[in-house]
C-alpha cells in the first residue's frame, strides 16, 4: 500500500520550484518545472524513508495562512 505525504511547493525569486514534505525532516527538492519536481520530490522521499527506518511523525496540514506585518 502506497503511502501518502502532504508537498508543500513554492516558487522562488529566480523561477525554480520549492517542494517540502513536512513530514519528513529535511525532505525537499527543487527544479525548473513541475513535472521534474514532482519526480524529484518522489526520490526525495524514498530516500528519506530508507535513511529514517523508522517511524515518521504523522502531522496533517491544516491550511496555509498570510499574514501583513
Amino acid at each position: 500500500m502506497a503511502k501518502e505525504f502532504t508537498v508543500i511547493i513554492e516558487k522562488d525569486e529566480e523561477g525554480y520550484y520549492i517542494a517540502e514534505v513536512p513530514e519528513l525532516k529535511g525532505c525537499h527538492t527543487q527544479a525548473k518545472s513541475l513535472d521534474t519536481l514532482m519526480e524529484r520530490i518522489k526520490e526525495a522521499v524514498q530516500l528519506c524513508l530508507e535513511v529514517e527506518k523508522k517511524k515518521y511523525p504523522k502531522t496533517h496540514l491544516i491550511g496555509v495562512q498570510k499574514i501583513a506585518v
